[in-house]
């Protein structure tokens, strides 16, 4: 049995998970995600090296994992070289959609939907040029989003006015909503309702659940009910019971704490 560990600073990656998942139902997986450190887009370089390479290596080791997906598109710009010269195993990382986008867009005008950190990016400038010079590429950098789909899982509603002034910028200007943070897939109907007009809505999920499958070579596609699926986080065990049945739903076992606080 092969075994994957997606990580990510949130349960964003769970979008990811979902969309390998559909794939390769019979692989063992590891989710892990450092929220005691949440959100990565504001943690120093440094820091966020060390966080990821410390939870990365720990649960490789411990549950001999096959291959690990960044599941982050702040860490996947940071970590992925000090993560490939320290493992012998295969690392995806994640990337914003751009290429894709771009080329679907018929008004070549994209919209980039990501963190504050991820827009801003020098990496994402490159993405930009290289994949979407015939474009106007308007971008909105928001945490925000990323708090109302942690607040999904956990069962809260997604406020959709809220969700709606964030996006009235883009309002008559784009045809195509890149979802540049892993998080965001995980409201993708709701930002398709609250944009009004129709759009197209592409992120990187099926991508990597692809780079993935091809990585861990030809996989019989068939479902193990004896398998399980394991969920670590970094911060106490707390106030998870809602989240621990969106995991339950997914075939993840409940939150096991690393007990790693952020100092």
């Amino acid at each position: 049995m092969k075994r994957v560990l997606i990580f990510d600073s949130g349960v964003g990656g769970l979008s990811v998970y979902q969309e390998i998942y559909a794939q390769l139902p019979n692989v063992q997986y590891v989710y892990a995600f450092d929220d005691a450190a949440f959100p990565y887009g504001e943690l120093p370089e440094a820091e966020l090296i060390t966080r990821t390479m410390h939870i990365v290596s720990l649960l490789v080791e411990r549950h001999n994992i096959d291959l690990v997906v960044i599941a982050c598109n702040t860490a996947s710009t940071i970590v992925l070289p000090t993560l490939r010269s320290r493992l012998t195993i295969p690392i995806v990382g994640v990337v914003p959609a751009i290429k894709p986008a771009a080329l679907l867009s018929e008004r070549k005008a994209i919209g980039l939907l990501a963190t504050p950190a991820t827009v801003k990016r020098e990496y994402t400038d490159q993405l930009v040029s290289q994949f979407a010079s015939d474009c106007d590429v308007h971008r909105i950098g928001s945490t925000r989003l990323v708090e109302m789909a942690e607040a999904k899982l956990r069962g809260i509603a997604v406020p959709m006015k809220e969700l709606s002034e964030i996006l009235s910028p883009w309002q008559d200007k784009i045809d195509s909503i890149v979802l540049g943070c892993t998080h965001f897939p995980l409201i993708k109907g709701e930002i398709a309702d609250a944009f009004g007009a129709p759009v197209n809505i592409i992120d990187s999920g099926l991508a990597i659940a692809n780079r993935v499958k091809a990585l861990l070579g030809e996989i019989e596609v068939r479902r193990v009910d004896s398998v399980v699926n394991f969920t670590y986080n970094s911060a106490a065990v707390n106030h998870h019971a809602a989240l621990n049945q969106s995991l339950k739903e997914m075939k993840l076992e409940a939150i096991q704490s690393l007990n790693y606080p952020k100092l």
